[in-house]
């Protein structure tokens, strides 16, 4: 049996949504993006409108008010975009149980045995597109082809609200004469010296030699050939099944350069905390932990090491990456943006080899306050318990909004009421 593959793809989602929940916002240009204020001011998505004035993703929101006198911008609300996914996966699950999503607004769904022909499939994929606009007030991009490479690259062919396909007979004609940047798994700097050997299109791709690509791209250019030739039989997941959790991150670009060891304690104790919420939903713990570190002049190194005990604890993953960047980072330059990630992630209930140098009491006590802390947040929302070094950070986004209450001041100076 064929296989039949689409990839859909929500337009501008995130301003889409937006605009859908905010009428007053339609037919005027609009994109979504983070706080100048906390210097990630970056456009995070565009409509069409903002789109026609040059407005890019990923630009500075004043490059892009320079280009767009006009443009409205409004901050980004993920648990609603969250939301949207969810309801759009509803949408793909009456057409198949093999739905595998490529982040929050995209998503390949394998349509064999529920479509026989692409006629069929093309009639599937404009009730989807009907659907998005009637149910969810947006609308979508699809591809449809033999494969999820050709499927994506059709979903990035199509306009705005339209179905591309490409099938076995013609993906020859319609894709071979596209360049090697339009195909997935290629990027910028890979298409330049892809380039350098004169090959510019995914033909020459196709038709280069397999053997030569490998010894020069190595196991990735064997891939990029199978793919450039159609030849890409991964599957579709079934629709819940989701890749295994190798690492959990968080990382901020701060509202001012850091300056000094304690700030950097603080920034690295602040995301250690949403680490750790992580960990702890996935019922995970980390043998090692991984910072990087963007300086002022935006230079990036990262660094790793292992912890002393298996953890989940926010301040041992804090303490740890404290530790890393106090030995390899030498302040020739101020920070401008940190992240910790938990590495080498296993169980929570894998079995702890134990030694003699660890005070294992120690890590359990630690362990059982932050689960009293992460209930008393669930309960009583993130700001009813705060360390106090954080209580007045103000270079972490987010962290300024929660100054002390009138309560707490007066607590402090020995006037609760």
């Amino acid at each position: 049996m064929e296989r039949i593959i689409i990839h859909s793809d929500m337009n501008s989602c995130y301003a889409s949504i937006e605009c859908s929940l905010n009428p007053e916002l339609c037919g005027k240009p609009v994109a979504v993006g983070g706080r100048k204020e906390d210097r990630h001011g970056i456009i995070l998505a565009k409509n069409e409108e903002a789109k026609r004035y040059g407005v890019k993703t990923g630009e500075v929101i004043w490059q892009a008010q320079r280009k767009c006198p006009d443009l409205v911008i409004v901050p980004p609300h993920f648990d609603i975009y969250m939301k949207y996914s969810r309801l759009a996966s509803q949408i793909y699950a009456d057409y198949s149980d093999r739905i595998e999503p490529m982040g929050l607004d995209e998503v390949w769904c394998d349509l064999t045995g529920y479509a026989k022909t692409y006629k069929e499939a093309n009639a599937m994929a404009d009730e989807i597109r009907s659907r998005f606009k009637d149910e969810l007030g947006i609308t979508v991009s699809i591809g449809i082809s033999f494969n999820k490479i050709f499927a994506k690259l059709c979903s990035d062919l199509a306009g705005r609200d339209e179905v591309y396909t490409v099938t076995p007979d013609n993906f020859k004609e319609k894709i071979w004469t596209l360049p090697v940047s339009s195909m997935m798994g290629i990027g910028r700097k890979t298409a330049v010296q892809l380039k350098n050997y004169c090959i510019n299109t995914i033909g020459d791709l196709a038709a280069s030699d397999s053997e030569w690509l490998r010894s020069v791209f190595g196991v990735c250019g064997l891939d990029m050939y199978r793919n450039a030739n159609g030849l890409d039989m991964s599957s579709v997941a079934k629709y819940g099944e989701y890749p295994e959790v190798k690492s959990i991150g968080h990382g901020v670009t701060c509202k001012e350069d850091l300056t000094d060891n304690d700030q950097v304690w603080r920034v690295f104790l602040s995301l250690s905390q949403l680490v750790a919420k992580k960990l702890k939903a996935e019922k995970m713990i980390a043998s090692g932990v991984q910072i990087s570190i963007r300086d002022n002049q935006l230079v990036t190194k990262q660094f790793q090491c292992e912890t002393p005990i298996s953890t989940r604890s926010a301040f041992e993953i804090a303490t740890a990456a404290f530790s890393l960047f106090e030995k390899q980072y030498t302040w020739r330059n101020n920070v401008r943006a940190l992240s910790v990630r938990a590495i080498n992630l296993e169980d929570e209930d894998t079995p702890l080899q134990l030694d003699l140098y660890n005070d294992y009491r120690k890590h359990d006590r630690q362990m059982k306050i932050e689960d009293t802390v992460l209930d008393l947040r669930r309960r009583f929302g993130e700001n009813a318990i705060k360390n106090c070094c954080l209580m007045l950070e103000d270079k972490i986004p987010g962290e300024s909004d929660n100054k002390p209450t009138p309560f707490m001041r007066d607590f402090r100076k020995g006037e609760k009421k």
